[in-house]
């Protein structure tokens, strides 16, 4: 696992509304998804959001969207499945692969403002600016911060640009990420965009999917299933792109499995010998792919190279991509993942 990506640094460090006619309407982005409804969701201007304790007043739709990289495809995946993909002018998001048939390719069209990145692999502060934003959104506060050559919020504000992090993303951790963020990015996009209805039917359907798939799964023995990417290094070890923490554990758990190196760290990721994952017990395998053309092949490699793991003995993995990380697709990975452990059922 020799093989390091340039967005290693930012995957380890790496998503109540009442309005009238006349009133502001306000909403707090990082909060849980609750329970809102399509009328919470509500429409009109002015929309106000605080995020991140940064208060963000918006008067209308933005036209000139800005999605900072942040080893993410969250953000600009929640605009495109709104069908905002006109609204941008700069995308830096992509993994070259997609569980959403064709969305992989209308990220590849979006256009990427012809910006030369900065040494945190992301947009610089001047490049930024000249962009002219009115909107920019990052995956975490990392994107904003002065001392990674990023423009910084108040900076943005001076040149009449919003700014937003995404759910889980103010404290740059993510541990504590779960599906019900996805659905949180998904409304306050809806919200900034008078695209309310929209966001609302998407959760809806997704709320109904994995439910139902939840339900199918349920009194059946829980499988222990390692997560990782496919090669990527981010540490030390041998094993260092291994999941313990975050959105990917709430979506084994309502897929019927859970998470075998859970404990293996506190923060998103554990950085794990060859000899650690060795004596765990792995019932099934589920490698993310991140501009990598062939995870599958990685995931055949690894089984070969523990054949005494119950999940190399039942040849029992999948492959995955954007579905597995903060998004509008979870319910996609919930589905595939569901159908690996529990093939009786689902």
């Amino acid at each position: 696992m020799s093989k390091k990506r340039p967005v290693a640094v930012a995957l380890a460090g790496a998503l109540c509304l009442v309005t009238t006619a006349c009133a502001d309407a306000t909403g707090t982005a990082g909060a849980g998804g609750g329970d809102a409804s399509a009328a919470a969701a509500g429409t009109g201007y002015p929309v106000t959001l605080d995020n991140c304790g940064d208060s963000e007043k918006f008067t209308e739709a933005p036209s000139r969207v800005v999605v900072m990289n942040g080893a993410s495809v969250a953000e600009v995946s929640t605009l495109l499945a709104l069908g905002l993909d006109d609204r941008i002018v700069a995308n830096q998001q992509s993994y070259g692969m997609s569980e959403v048939e064709g969305r992989a390719a209308a990220i590849k069209k979006l256009p990427s403002g012809d910006v030369k990145l900065n040494d945190a692999y992301d947009i610089p502060r001047e490049t930024m600016i000249g962009l002219r934003p009115d909107l920019v959104l990052s995956t975490t506060s990392y994107g904003f911060d002065e001392k990674n050559g990023f423009a910084t919020r108040e900076q943005l504000k001076d040149v009449a640009a919003h700014s937003y992090v995404s759910p889980q993303g103010c404290d740059q951790d993510t541990s504590r990420m779960t599906v019900a963020d996805s659905y949180t990015l998904l409304r306050d996009m809806g919200k900034i965009f008078d695209k309310g209805d929209e966001a609302e039917k998407l959760i809806a359907a997704s709320e109904k999917k994995i439910a139902g798939i939840t339900a199918k799964a349920k009194g059946e023995e829980q499988p222990k299933v390692m997560v990782l990417f496919s090669n990527m290094a981010m540490g030390g070890n041998d094993f260092s792109s291994v999941v313990a923490k975050g959105v990917y554990n709430d979506i084994l758990a309502k897929a019927g499995g859970t998470n075998a190196f859970e404990n293996a760290s506190k923060t998103s990721f554990a950085d794990l010998s060859k000899e650690k994952v060795a004596a765990t017990d792995v019932d099934a395998l589920v490698v993310i792919g991140y501009n990598d053309p062939d995870p599958a092949a990685y995931a055949e490699k690894l089984l070969k190279e523990f054949p005494q793991w119950p999940a190399a003995k039942n040849k029992t993995y999948v492959a995955l991509s954007d579905s597995m990380y903060l998004g509008p697709s979870n319910d996609l990975a919930v589905e595939k993942i569901a159908e690996m452990l529990h093939p009786d059922k689902v």
